[in-house]
């Protein structure tokens, strides 16, 4: 029987909804959330991405503010980011990443305002996770974590095992699974036999950055599979390694020329209990999380929390 499908954007229309609803009640009090996003330079990936949270911002009702400065100095980034966090109209502050390589991005995130970090990257709010305290999480790790609760995928006393240990995705899934009581094993490309170690595993999030690297091979039969990778395919002769005989897939390649495949292979649909696809699984719920991270910076700063 194959896997359950995990349907990541009908999970964030769910949220988006809710967002829009609460603040559509703040505008009723006067107040309207605000996120601020900076894109230097012109990465065509990172013009898209940044695309798509400004159209979010305006389907629930957020105020967006978009800076594109061509070029900048790592002082120019900082001293916009220092500009945004005094601005009270914005409670969220998007860096767009990658930055130039001129631009020293640590020093540029660490400016962030924690309490407007609605990346979740900055050291107060890595802290503030880790010591179960409110604060701002990280949108695709907090989006897998929602796909699981509204899935009703059982969590507490659960193993799970995270593949990738990234400090945008693996160590804060790992935490948010170990803050929901599951018992957390964080694998990684130096790991001793990945295959069995992952599949002890109830939950298995892969975040590896590997096109279909966890075949069946890695998954207990039954077990709930996240899968996280995004990854663009071109060459025919990898698409057919992965997606021979699937006609619609290769309708679509042929059409444009690449298709998007995660980190886990699509055989493992055959023997997990559930799944989510690539596209369509976990990509819409980080954005989706970002509007809920920009809703909840702005309740936290004007309650004091």
């Amino acid at each position: 029987m194959p896997a359950k499908v995990l349907d990541g954007a009908r999970i964030a229309a769910e949220i988006r909804a809710e967002v829009a609803a609460e603040v559509k009640a703040l505008a009723a009090a006067g107040i309207r959330p605000g996120l601020a996003v900076i894109l230097v330079g012109h990465n065509p990936a990172s013009e898209i991405y940044v695309r798509g949270k400004i159209k979010a911002c305006h389907e629930v009702l957020i105020n967006s503010t978009q800076l594109t400065p061509p070029s900048a100095t790592t002082d120019e980034l900082v001293a916009m980011i220092e500009d945004l966090n005094r601005n009270n109209n914005v409670d969220g502050i998007l860096v767009q990443l990658p930055l130039p390589p001129q631009v020293d991005a640590k020093k540029v995130l660490l400016a962030v305002d924690p309490a407007k970090d609605v990346d979740g990257f900055h050291p107060v709010n890595v802290g503030l996770l880790s010591t179960q305290r409110p604060g701002l999480v990280p949108c695709t790790p907090a989006g897998c974590i929602e796909i699981l609760l509204r899935s009703q995928i059982p969590i507490a006393g659960q193993d799970a095992v995270v593949v990738g240990r990234s400090d945008i995705v693996g160590k804060p899934a790992a935490m948010l699974l170990l803050n929901a009581n599951a018992t957390v094993t964080v694998a990684h490309s130096k790991t001793r036999d990945l295959p069995a170690l992952c599949r002890r595993a109830d939950i298995l999030i892969a975040a590896i950055g590997r096109p279909g690297f966890l075949t069946r091979d890695f998954v207990k039969p039954g077990a709930t599979v996240i899968d996280v990778g995004m990854n663009k395919i071109t060459d025919p002769a990898e698409f057919q390694k992965f997606f021979a005989g699937n006609s619609k897939r290769e309708q679509s390649f042929r059409s444009k020329g690449s298709t998007l495949i995660g980190d886990v292979h699509p055989e493992v649909a055959e023997i997990a209990g559930a799944l989510t696809p690539v596209p369509g699984g976990v990509g819409p719920l980080t954005i989706a999380m970002l509007m809920f991270n920009t809703l909840k910076a702005a309740k936290m700063r004007r309650s004091g929390a």
